[in-house]
Order: C-alpha cells, then sequence, then structure tokens
C-alpha cells in the first residue's frame, strides 16, 4: 500500500520546545510524519533528535507547543499513553532485562493472563515466537536468557518487543547500529514492508548509507532547531551533512602520514607483536605486529572474533595461549589493571560506552579520571589539583561538551559520552590504544573529531588497533587492515588493495584469498 505523502500527517510536533536548566534542547521545534512513509531524522548528537523522540514516546514532556495525532491534540503524561495511542518507540539504550527470558521481556508490559493473575507462558511464548518471525529473528530462542544475547541479538529482541505492541507509528533511534550486517539487511527489509503495510516510520541513524536506502523524507535538526525538510534523494550527501553540522566537511578522514611506511624498514621492535595467539574455539593462531605510529584496522563481519581479540589483549580472558611481546620484549598481561599499569600501556575503548565504558550516574569529572586514579594519587591520596588540570586538558583537547563536569555523564548526548570514554583512556598516557567500534551510533561531525584524534595518537607515537563495521571508516583511517574469519587473520589489506570491494570478499571468506592467506600475513609481517 502506498500512502500519498501530502495526505494528512499521522503525527505532527508543532512548535515543541524543551530546556533542561539553561540548556536548549529542542526549540521551536516542527516535525510531521505520514503513514506508509519511512522518515529520517537526521543531525549530530545534541541536535535535539533523542529530546524531540522523547517527547513523541511521552518519555519527557515538552515546556511549550503542541502534540497532534490524527489531526487531534494529545498530551501523552506516560510512556503508556503514547503505547496506547499506537507508538512504539526503540531507543538507543535498551530496554531489556537482562536475567528474564526473551519472551519475558516482548510481553513485559503487557502479559497474557489466565486465572487471574497468573501469567499463561504458553500463549506468552507464541507471542514471542511470533513478534520473533516478524523481525526476521526466528533463530532467537524465547525462553533464552536475555543476558545470554550478544548485543546485537539483544536489540533484535528490542525490535520485537516494539512490533508484539502492533503500532501504528515505530520510532527507531540508532536500531541498527550495534547489528550484524545479516541482521542490518533484515532489519531494512522489515521497514520497507511495514512501510508498505501503512505503518508510520521514524528513523534515526547516522549511517547515510542506510538514509538512502530506506527513506522517503528527511528532516534536520542542528543545535534544537528544525532547519529543513526534503524528499529523500533531493539533496546530495555533502548538502546535508551541511545543514546537519552548520559547515563544510571538505575530508572526512585526516591525511595518512608516512609514518607507517617507514615503520616497517625501522630497526625499532613492535610496539605490540602477538604470536600464535589462540582462546578457547574462538581464536586460532593469530599473528599480528603493531607499530608505534601506525593505525591498524580489524575487519571482518561481525563476531568473528575481533572482541575476543582486544579482550585477550586487555587481559580480560583467561586460559589465552601464544606468546605477547611490548616493543620487542615477553610480556604477561594477565588483567585489565595490569594492561593499563605505565610499564605496559594499554587502553581499551568498549564496544558499548554505556554500559562497559562509563559509570553513568557518576559525575563527567569522576568518569573521566577514574582510570588514572593511581597516576593522579600521592601516597594512596589523589591529588584533586591534578585531577583537575588533567581532566580540564581532556575537555579541552577533545572538545567535550557538558553543561558542568559535576553533572552526571549520562545527562551527554552520544557523541560527547563516547568522547568521555575515549579522553578517560588517554589520561594514562597509553603507548597501545584498542577501540571496539569507537564510532558507533555518533553524528558525522563527532566522527571527524575521533578520527583526527586517533592520526593525532599515532603521530605522536602511539599504536593504534581499531576495530569499525564501517568499511569507509577502516579505508580512510588505517595504514594496514587485517580480515579476520572464524577467529582467524585471513587476509592482510594495505595500499591500493584497501577497497571496499576486497574487504567484503576477505570478510566473507570467498574466491582464492583465502588460501593466499597465510601467505599475504607472512609477507605483511615480515616486510
Amino acid at each position: 500500500m502506498r500512502v500519498d505523502p501530502q495526505q494528512q500527517p499521522l503525527l505532527q510536533l508543532v512548535d515543541v520546545s524543551k530546556r533542561y536548566g539553561g540548556v536548549r534542547a529542542l526549540e521551536g521545534a516542527q516535525f510531521a510524519c505520514a503513514p506508509g512513509r519511512i522518515h529520517a531524522l537526521l543531525g549530530e548528537n545534541g541536535a535535539g533528535k533523542s529530546t524531540l523522540i522523547k517527547i513523541m514516546a511521552g518519555v519527557v514532556q515538552p515546556d511549550a507547543g503542541r502534540i497532534l495525532l490524527e489531526g487531534q491534540a494529545r498530551r501523552f503524561a506516560h510512556p503508556q499513553d503514547a503505547v496506547a495511542a499506537g507508538i512504539a518507540c526503540i531507543f538507543q539504550e535498551l530496554s531489556l532485562m537482562p536475567e528474564l527470558s526473551v519472551a519475558d521481556n516482548i510481553c513485559i508490559t503487557n502479559p497474557p493472563r489466565r486465572f487471574g493473575p497468573f501469567i499463561d507462558r504458553k500463549a506468552q511464548r507464541r507471542i514471542a515466537e511470533a513478534a520473533l518471525a516478524r523481525a526476521g529473528a526466528e533463530d532467537i530462542h524465547p525462553l533464552a536468557p536475555v543476558g545470554s544475547l550478544s548485543l546485537s541479538r539483544r536489540q533484535m529482541v528490542e525490535i520485537a518487543k516494539a512490533l508484539a505492541r502492533s503500532p501504528k507509528i515505530l520510532i527507531l533511534d540508532e536500531a541498527t547500529s550495534a547489528l550484524t550486517a545479516a541482521d542490518v539487511e533484515r532489519v531494512q527489509a522489515l521497514l520497507k514492508r511495514l512501510r508498505g503495510e501503512g505503518m508510520a516510520i521514524v528513523y534515526i541513524s547516522h549511517r547515510m548509507k542506510e538514509i538512502a536506502a530506506l527513506a522517503d523524507d528527511c528532516s534536520v535538526f542542528r543545535n534544537g532547531r528544525h532547519v529543513a525538510t526534503f524528499p529523500a534523494g533531493s539533496r546530495s550527501h555533502a548538502q546535508t551533512v551541511e545543514m546537519m553540522i552548520g559547515r563544510d566537511i571538505a575530508h572526512a578522514f585526516p591525511p595518512k602520514s608516512q609514518v607507517a611506511d617507514t615503520a616497517a624498514n625501522d630497526a625499532a621492535a613492535p610496539a605490540l607483536e602477538v604470536r600464535g595467539l589462540s582462546w578457547n574455539d574462538r581464536l586460532h593462531d593469530i599473528d599480528l605486529q603493531l607499530r608505534p605510529g601506525e593505525i591498524v584496522g580489524l575487519g571482518g563481519l561481525d563476531g568473528q572474533g575481533q572482541r575476543e581479540f582486544f579482550l585477550a589483549l586487555f587481559g580480560v580472558l583467561r586460559g589465552v595461549s601464544g606468546e605477547l611481546q611490548l616493543s620487542g620484549r615477553p610480556a604477561s598481561v594477565k588483567s585489565p589493571r595490569r594492561a593499563k599499569a605505565a610499564r605496559i600501556g594499554i587502553a581499551l575503548v568498549p564496544e558499548d560506552r554505556k554500559t562497559d565504558g562509563l559509570m553513568l550516574p557518576m559525575s563527567v569529572k569522576d568518569n573521566l579520571s577514574f582510570a588514572a586514579l593511581e597516576s593522579l594519587s600521592r601516597g594512596g591520596v589523589v591529588s584533586r589539583a591534578r585531577e583537575s588540570q588533567a581532566v580540564a586538558e581532556m575537555v579541552r583537547r577533545l572538545s567535550i561538551k557538558a553543561p558542568a563536569l559535576d553533572d552526571p555523564v549520562g545527562q551527554l548526548s552520544g557523541g560527547n559520552q563516547q568522547k568521555v570514554v575515549i579522553a578517560k583512556w588517554l589520561m594514562n598516557a597509553p603507548r597501545i590504544v584498542l577501540l571496539n567500534d569507537p564510532t558507533r551510533g555518533i553524528d558525522v561531525g563527532t566522527k571527524q573529531e575521533i578520527y583526527v584524534l586517533l592520526r593525532q595518537l599515532a603521530q605522536e607515537g602511539a599504536a593504534v588497533l581499531l576495530y569499525s563495521t564501517d568499511y569507509a571508516e577502516l579505508i580512510g583511517c588505517c595504514d594496514r587492515v587485517a580480515v579476520f574469519y572464524d577467529g582467524r587473520i585471513v587476509r592482510w589489506l594495505a595500499g591500493e588493495a584497501l577497497t571496499e570491494h576486497a574487504l567484503v570478499a576477505s570478510a566473507l571468506n570467498l574466491g582464492d584469498e583465502s588460501t593466499t592467506a597465510t601467505n599475504q600475513v607472512q609477507e605483511e609481517e615480515s616486510a
């Protein structure tokens, strides 16, 4: 079913404003979505997108303005009011309870009953199975504990949970940022099908390829204000980005230095070298060298051992075998505390900033200084003067935007939270920096700032190991890329060979590329 975009909007926000203390989140914002349309909501982190959808979902109340649903003025005092009105929202922060089953989570707000207060477990399982099937996630068992699932699988449960409510309006906030490539394809096919059924879909993503593939309409917000609404495809990528950030971006990636090219011929030992690293059935005989001044990427489909490789290097995993050398000397990293110690100097920026990288209720200042307390202490007492000076320097260097450093870090935008995670580890001046998909779910402007920072760190002599699910990021940022498949490095790519086609083919282990993997590795490592 195709719906005339000129018909009355299903949901409309008129002159909506919202402030948090002295911070303006929205000012006179306008937005409207029609049935049978996918409407992309674009803007940097902090542009007001999250506040806008929280108002749509009844999570926060606007200070001014009106909400119209099918032309009628409405007020959503609670999220339950929005759900009852047919609005389902999938936030970037998952709302699942890990100790409960998939079925319990899907039906948690309205479980089927029998004999009064008792939950009908069989009916609940049938509802969960139907919702998972509709989301394209039939492989997830409805009785599995959510805590046992990967981040990508948990995100699919969140989508199924929203669909179980049979919404008329579906809002997705970076719903694909944690998904594997296969799940992204499933979600895109699902959204197109829902659009055909007449559902109105509000879609937030910083992945412009997804916007181009899915959106019918686009609205750009900047600094809490509505900038423009236009048909998808009517503006170029560069024009859209300029509207989002209010300035021109001539180059997304800083130029690569010559450090990595000359480092291979340098007699100095690699900053990091692993030989035959293996762990359980997840990592197999990995050889890798990482030199000072070099950014090396980890490619491949999600779940091929990249995350476990980082955890092994950072001392999280037990039972890791193989040899590890740091600056030419044998080393043993048995714990994260040992990894971050000055004599080792490894930092790990984790995949999920909210659960693994930050303590959300604590202040921005405390989060920044937490990993560096030992270096900021004398005789076991933290020097508040040194702490304040170091924190101020990191805020300046990474351009962290926070109303006050004593505010909870959970109140910051996603991009600024990610900057805090990175800055926290830079407080220790690490020699080796491991980054697990550091730009996932953040805006294009902040991404560019992180790209520049990574190249600066390399130029200052740090060795950077970067895993990314974004092929353009691997190509633009990295000097070399090691492609993982089934817990092994199957190919090294560098120079003119580092292309999207080669990354995809290697990630799928296609053709004769996998048969030459060993030779490729040996050639690169002995260069």
